[in-house]
């Protein structure tokens, strides 16, 4: 580094410590990321003919050539294992009023599929029913990132309804978008 750059360095972190801002450890990235508004999205599959998923507030459209996908997935996640190596994965982006559907796929333990209406395709993928978009999917990489993992995901099939208002999390809560 040369001198210039450590003065400049130097003045970074002084105006960060004027305005307040300290470095960050886990319990506050989760507070400062939970201030960006993110969609829902549901990953699932048939393993031995019983729906098996979990949510993802995570989800993020990557390309459109090839058509790429992505999700991050904790590497503790003991529901990501059994569905990685599955033929097709399918996505759904849940819609509005799907919170409770949220919330049962991101159960610990229990029947995350108990009262939750899904759809199977017949290459093994499932669908949660009302979600605002459908992706039929496929495993194309998956890289390390931290304590995640960025899985990429490989679009083959899509069902869309851009009518219906996805569900928002925002700041550890559920929110609806409003039309301005």
């Amino acid at each position: 580094m040369t001198a210039v750059d450590a003065r400049g360095t130097r003045r970074v972190q002084a105006l960060a410590r004027e305005a307040g801002v300290e470095a960050a450890g886990p319990v506050d990235l989760r507070k400062a990321y939970g201030c960006f508004p993110s969609g829902v999205a549901a990953v699932a599959a048939l393993v031995d003919g019983e729906p098996v998923g979990m949510a993802a507030s995570t989800f993020t459209a990557v390309s459109l050539e090839p058509a790429l996908v992505s999700l991050c997935i904790q590497r503790t996640s003991t529901t990501w294992p059994r569905l990685r190596e599955l033929p097709r994965l399918g996505l759904s982006v849940l819609a509005e009023g799907q919170d409770a559907v949220c919330r049962s796929l991101s159960a610990k333990a229990g029947d995350r599929f108990a009262g939750v209406a899904w759809e199977r395709h017949d290459d093994g993928a499932v669908l949660i029913q009302d979600a605002t978009l459908w992706l039929d999917c496929t495993l194309h990489s998956e890289l390390p990132a931290g304590d995640h993992l960025i899985a990429l995901l490989q679009v083959h099939g899509v069902h869309a309804q851009p009518e219906a208002a996805p569900l928002v999390f925002h700041g550890s809560l559920f929110r609806q978008l409003a039309t301005l």
